[in-house]
């Protein structure tokens, strides 16, 4: 028995979004039947450009629907470009994590996403183009490669985990191998040096840097979409904010508040800064 968290149980007994749209302007299609999943992603973009309603379909287990299901809350209201930074990590984390085991059940969304894009602005991108190292589930090198550097897998059964490639007959195992062994090499030169330390602050300095970043760094940005956040208060390394305006009831909201106000508060004022939203 899988452990999942309550919050993919929901999105698997109660997904969002569910269906496809007519005349959509993108879809994206990823999987197969015949390898036990299958997921089929359109969206429609409204006057501005941005992801107006997504839909999924999706064949496969609870992890693949509650997946989709994430997926299309995380992105809604999102450019394409927004959205094409969405991660299959992303999509764990929305969902509070995913055993191992089913991680290629997010990548899965991610690959769909990804094809739904390129089909809106016309780019066809096809398994043909690269090889196919696993032919039990017609997983590519591009794919093995993109999965390994995204999550930082080492080892042949990871792979599987997130790609399903070397699930099946096991003769593909070498060819993953030589894949894992020359991407790490490059991912190790490619390492950017260490980031100089912060400097220790006062509280007073703390608080202070906390607003600035938000004034400077954040709330223009949440402005130029409709939206504005508000600093309630700031407890230790807890920074206590209010949505208003687009924000405050967007689906992406939770999204936005870890994956955009925290990461720009960690960058610039401390690693362990939390961002918590105060609903009324």
């Amino acid at each position: 028995m899988w452990d999942y968290t309550e919050k993919v149980k929901d999105h698997f007994l109660n997904p969002r979004n569910v269906g496809e749209i007519e005349s959509p302007d993108g879809a994206g299609e990823v999987g197969s039947l015949a390898c036990g999943d299958a997921l089929r992603l359109t969206f429609k973009l409204d006057e501005n450009k941005r992801i107006k309603d997504v839909k999924f379909k999706t064949f496969g287990c609870a992890s693949a629907i509650a997946s989709s299901s994430a997926l299309t809350e995380i992105i809604k209201g999102m450019t394409l470009d927004e959205a094409a930074k969405v991660t299959n990590q992303d999509i764990a984390n929305y969902l509070g994590g995913l055993p191992e085991e089913k991680m290629h059940c997010s990548v899965m969304g991610r690959e769909a996403l990804e094809t739904a894009i390129a089909n809106y602005r016309g780019q066809k991108v096809t398994k043909e183009d690269f090889e196919v190292i696993c032919n039990c589930f017609g997983v590519t090198d591009r794919e093995i490669i993109k999965a390994v550097r995204e999550n930082d897998l080492k080892t042949v059964e990871q792979v599987t985990y997130y790609t399903k490639a070397g699930g099946g007959c096991g003769q593909c195992h070498p060819k993953i191998e030589s894949i894992i062994e020359k991407v790490r090499k490059d991912m190790e030169k490619e390492v950017p040096p260490p980031k100089p330390e912060k400097k220790k602050l006062t509280n007073i300095q703390r608080i202070k840097l906390i607003e600035e970043t938000l004034g400077r760094e954040i709330i223009p940005a949440l402005k130029a979409d409709g939206g504005d956040l508000d600093l309630i208060d700031i407890e230790g390394n807890k920074v206590l904010v209010a949505l208003r305006g687009k924000c405050s009831f967007c689906p992406s909201s939770e999204f936005t508040l870890k994956q955009y106000v925290e990461s720009k508060l960690r960058e610039f004022v401390s690693d362990d800064i939390q961002v918590e939203e105060v609903r009324p």
